[in-house]
């Protein structure tokens, strides 16, 4: 084997490993719930806007970004941008790695990959800040709910074509809510790729930690998720994804589709 290859086993037994290793579990279990306390994730930018996201989480999204080399990402949940931000920013990578390929001539005003957001509610001041971002070219900024039949034909449109979809979901975090998503979503994602759910890690700690939210235990985006597997055998969570970050507000979200 090359030593690229070597690398890549050793990587993959390692996160092997990580599966089976109590103490690290256990200690990482510890620090999501003190972290979930302390609101970690609202500490941090990217490209210069706020993204409510761990950074491991952002690790496994520009790797799956890369790896698949989406069309078109559909997000939903926007509020400051940052995760929109994120996605754009690989995605103008992607381009510009086809346009060194081939001798393509890029044009920034009008890019080939772009990412839809939907959210209930853009507010005035995050929309100024993105329409000014650099990555605003490959944005398209919905405003609704995004299980609005209106709202999803708007999406849809959007996708229609493109050979590569990834989406993401990250809004309403209620049963009801998520698993609309799903069904309306989920189905959008195109083979290889993924279908992945923020805070499934919901299911996994006490209510007291969102006392302000209608989600809880038994109500949130994992049971969504278990319920939407019962009938879409054409998606499986791809835990080694989970393995490998350990720390993620994501277990059992990163869905891909395998047929």
């Amino acid at each position: 084997m090359s030593d690229t290859s070597d690398f890549k086993e050793e990587v993959r037994r390692r996160i092997a490993a990580n599966a089976e290793n109590r103490d690290l579990r256990d200690a990482t279990r510890e620090f999501m719930r003190a972290s979930l306390m302390a609101k970690y994730s609202y500490n941090f930018e990217w490209l210069g806007r706020p993204i409510i996201q761990y950074p491991q989480d952002m690790a496994a999204v520009q790797e799956l970004i890369w790896a698949v080399k989406p069309d078109i990402i559909i997000e939903t949940g926007i509020a400051h941008g940052g995760s929109l931000v994120l996605s754009a920013s690989i995605l103008a990578m992607l381009d510009y790695a086809d346009a060194l390929a081939t001798g393509e001539m890029l044009d920034p005003a009008n890019p080939k990959r772009r990412v839809v957001g939907v959210d209930i509610e853009i507010r005035p001041h995050n929309r100024e800040a993105l329409e000014r971002h650099p990555m605003r070219p490959r944005l398209e900024l919905i405003e609704g709910s995004s299980i609005d039949p209106a709202i999803i034909e708007r999406v849809k449109a959007h996708a229609q074509g493109r050979e590569r979809v990834m989406v993401f979901l990250d809004s309403n975090h209620t049963h009801d809510h998520v698993l609309a998503e799903l069904e309306a979503y989920a189905p959008l994602v195109t083979p290889d790729s993924y279908c992945v759910v923020f805070d499934t890690i919901v299911e996994d700690v006490p209510d007291e930690f969102f006392p302000d939210r209608p989600w809880g235990t038994g109500d949130n985006p994992k049971t969504a998720v278990w319920e939407f597997l019962k009938i879409h055998p054409e998606f499986e969570p791809d835990k080694t994804i989970e393995n490998k970050l350990l720390i993620t507000v994501a277990p059992d979200g990163f869905l891909k589709r395998i047929r």
